[in-house]
């Protein structure tokens, strides 16, 4: 599944008469980045505003309004594209093609390297803001590449003998615990950690890392068993979910929730 594109293939897509109109760039930066220069075209959310650590019934419930809401403001029709991008292949873009995926929109990109990337190839950078064209837009739940505190819970606590993994994206000092984000410290009860920081090149204007690399990164991993990826909030983790589609993995979710609502609740174990 190829979720990504160059700066030159948006470019180009830009360019074409045909193709702009049906395809939404967003800048998934802060406001003060975007208005200091931005892809042409490009209107402004920052995602990272879009915390969401209640996982219960009721808390999902709310979570689908509020993306429902989200994605029609962004102007996000059946047949558009939507292209989603920050500094480098960086969290928050991540989690717009994640919410695409999960809201049913599939025809959804990133640019690889973000507008580092652009910025190199030496492309034209835009300031003036561009306003949201709003249209209603009834999205649907795709439950497939969710997890909720109770599906993890159910998983790590009973011996179902379905085969999963639990993919911690954090970094290893907050896996170990010598970091600590929320009430408790460490790591959810049988989760591995790859920190997500290892999807990314940096000699390269922080693009993703070869897929021949990525593919050893998460070699481990067997293809055939469930992942589920979590972090802190829910971004750093929608990256690892973007790299595990793109190299074939079929069965990946992510904790919504992840350890800001884990790590925050007193009964539920920890390791």
């Amino acid at each position: 599944m190829n979720l990504l594109l160059s700066a030159k293939e948006l470019h180009r897509i830009s360019n074409d008469s045909n193709l702009a109109g049906e395809t939404v760039i967003i800048d998934t930066r802060p406001l003060d980045e975007y208005l200091d220069g931005h892809i042409p075209g490009a209107i402004n959310i920052d995602l990272m505003q879009f915390h969401w650590i209640d996982t219960s019934r009721t808390g999902i419930r709310q979570f689908n309004r509020q993306m429902n809401i989200l994605f029609s403001n962004l102007g996000l029709a059946n047949t558009k594209f939507a292209v989603f991008y920050d500094n480098i292949s960086g969290p928050s873009a991540s989690r717009g093609v994640w919410l695409s995926h999960y809201s049913s929109q599939l025809n959804a990109f990133m640019v690889d390297g973000g507008l580092g990337e652009w910025k190199a190839e030496g492309l034209e950078i835009e300031k003036q803001t561009n306003a949201f064209s709003h249209s209603e837009l009834a999205t649907n739940a795709n439950s497939k590449v969710i997890a909720d505190l109770k599906m993890v819970k159910s998983l790590i606590m009973e011996s179902s003998g379905k085969k999963y993994v639990l993919l911690d994206c954090r970094s290893k000092e907050e896996f170990d615990g010598r970091v600590a984000r929320a009430l408790k410290r460490g790591h959810i009860p049988s989760a591995i950690n790859i920190d997500w920081s290892l999807n990314i090149d940096k000699e390269k204007n922080g693009r993703f890392k070869s897929t021949s690399d990525l593919a050893e990164t998460y070699s481990l991993i067997p293809k055939t068993d469930e992942v589920i990826t979590y972090c802190q909030g829910g971004y750093r983790a929608a990256n690892t979910f973007v790299v595990l589609k793109m190299l074939g993995y079929e069965k990946v979710r992510m904790y919504l929730g992840s350890w800001g609502e884990w790590g925050n609740k007193p009964d539920l174990p920890v390791e």
